[in-house]
């Protein structure tokens, strides 16, 4: 019985390096082929516009869908004054297989922990098996191991955040956000051709507690974004990944605060794009094929920004091991003086088995404020 269980193991532990390797994009029957990345894979079944959420259920796993997350990003502030930046995430992704294993349930889950102070950016992961991840709904709570976030009571607010790795640790307390929800009351389209998911957020969420950077501590407070996402899938093959923000009002009360999210999905045009700029040194922002909003009031009462209404522009580039990212865009929305997005820390990649860029961003000119953004598929 040892024996047999340790060879289950093997196979289960293989299986999982082999989709790793092929960074998620390879996990399906011989017969359904594909070399895109796990954003544009089909799993599972679409979401279906109308679908009313229901809640606490939708704070817990979504089964029949392929792609899922639970993802939480803060800008804090300590009691001296510094600043620091806080992102966790927990992943599910569906990779179907012939497996039978207590080990393995045909999801892949996995976490990403990542902290900022000034230009310095440190980020982490977590692999883990069936059982080892846990997600509830009620009380809610998504854990790998001790990276956890989790309801303290029976309501879903306020949230406790724990996570730590060697020299980096957070322990937060969150509370006090509205609930938003994007697009058609929660169904929003991501591509012209249909492709969406059921979303999201608390974005005013009031944090307080302490955090250890690089091995030294501090008291902080400031604010976090949560935001929940599924999905079959979020890409057309065709498609290279997204300029993603969330941006919260940093001058106004709490009672006042003012929330904007921001997406734009990018082709594969935008490569060839990318040098060809006008005099004013501003990309002309071809290869942006679909782009959505949320303007967020301070109750959560949310107002869809439609796909013609949003222009993205990249207007500086940072080169980082001769690959360029935008470190500053310019939006122009409707009714609004145009509004400029700057990373804080110039290097904000996530360097890990999918990279990707996520870090935080501050707000001028049409909004003020501060927030997080994450960039794919550079």
């Amino acid at each position: 019985m040892m024996k047999q269980q340790k060879v289950q193991r093997l196979i289960v532990s293989r299986f999982v390096l082999m989709c790793l390797a092929f960074v998620l994009a390879a996990c399906q029957p011989v017969e359904q082929k594909q070399t895109s990345s796990t954003l544009q894979i089909a799993n599972g079944e679409p979401v279906i516009r109308g679908t009313a959420l229901v809640f606490p259920k939708d704070h817990g796993i979504h089964a029949e869908q392929g792609i899922e997350w639970w993802y939480l990003t803060a800008n804090l502030k300590s009691d001296t004054g510094e600043t620091f930046g806080v992102q966790w995430t927990l992943f599910r992704t569906l990779m179907p297989s012939n497996i039978e294993s207590t080990w393995w349930d045909n999801n892949l889950y996995f976490a990403h922990f990542a902290m900022q102070h000034q230009q310095k950016h440190a980020a982490f992961e977590r692999f883990s098996r069936a059982g080892q991840t846990k997600v509830t709904s009620a009380p809610f709570s998504a854990a790998i191991d001790n990276w956890q976030l989790s309801s303290i009571t029976n309501d879903f607010l306020p949230l406790k955040l724990t996570a730590a790795h060697e020299n980096y640790q957070v322990g937060l307390t969150l509370s006090d956000s509205p609930m938003v929800l994007h697009g058609e009351k929660g169904y929003s389209q991501k591509t012209e051709s249909g492709h969406a998911s059921y979303y999201f957020s608390y974005p005013f969420l009031q944090v307080k507690g302490s955090i250890t950077f690089a091995g030294k501590s501090h008291n902080v407070s400031g604010n976090a974004w949560y935001d929940r996402e599924w999905s079959a899938s979020l890409l057309d093959k065709n498609q290279l990944g997204w300029d993603w923000f969330s941006l919260v009002d940093s001058d106004a009360g709490e009672s006042e605060q003012k929330g904007l999210m921001l997406f734009c999905i990018r082709g594969l045009e935008q490569k060839a794009d990318q040098g060809n700029q006008d005099n004013n040194g501003l990309s002309n922002g071809h290869g942006y094929d679909y782009c959505r909003g949320t303007r967020i009031a301070a109750d959560g009462e949310a107002t869809d920004i439609s796909t013609g209404s949003i222009k993205l522009s990249v207007v500086n580039n940072v080169t980082i091991d001769n690959q360029d990212y935008p470190s500053k865009w310019q939006v122009d929305l409707p009714n609004t003086p145009t509004i400029f997005i700057e990373s804080i820390t110039k290097d904000s990649r996530n360097k890990l088995t999918i990279p990707y860029w996520e870090g935080r961003v501050k707000a001028t000119g049409g909004f003020i404020g501060t927030g997080y953004a994450e960039i794919t598929g550079y």
